[in-house]
């Protein structure tokens, strides 16, 4: 398989995880990683979007990453916040989208089962896991990047899964 780098995005509207790893050789390297936190964006809700947008805008320009995979919505605490968490997702896709991505969609409990073996780990679980999977011993990031980045190993081991199955 040629190599093949991957954007994993954790959308929320207070803090988008985000995370590249590129594949190489069936070796997870990692290339970048951070969070897009909106709180200091502006008053209004729409520039928390416009920040995520941005944001996101600036590290697939500099990443250059092939494909993109997103963390579907799960559930939030009340509607409203499911209307939030939904528009934030949808800010990343346009961001992916603009770039001529193709882009994947996962449920956070195949995330969590592809690394930790169950759909219910805890995110510190995921979180050791994706130090383990990417060789790195010490991680200052926060826990929305581990998800961003547990997203991205999560599409890469089924784009390896696919390739061999033939699916």
């Amino acid at each position: 398989m040629q190599p093949v780098t991957v954007i994993g995005i954790d959308p929320g509207s207070q803090r988008t995880g985000w995370g590249v790893v590129r594949e190489i050789s069936g070796v997870l390297h990692l290339v970048d990683c951070g969070v897009v936190r909106t709180a200091s964006a502006g008053r209004e809700f729409s520039d928390r979007l416009a920040r995520i947008y941005h944001e996101l805008a600036k590290v697939l320009t500099r990443c250059k990453p092939d494909e993109a995979a997103i963390e579907q919505v799960f559930t939030a605490k009340n509607a409203a916040s499911a209307l939030k968490l939904g528009q934030a997702r949808g800010v990343a896709v346009a961001a992916c989208a603009a770039c001529g991505l193709s882009i994947s969609d996962y449920e956070p409990t195949l995330v969590k089962k592809s690394l930790v073996g169950t759909g219910r780990a805890e995110k510190e679980q995921v979180a050791f896991m994706v130090k383990r999977l990417l060789n790195v011993r010490e991680a200052d990031w926060a826990l929305d990047t581990s998800d961003a980045l547990a997203v991205a190993v999560c599409h890469l081991t089924m784009r390896r899964f696919a390739a061999l199955t033939g699916h």
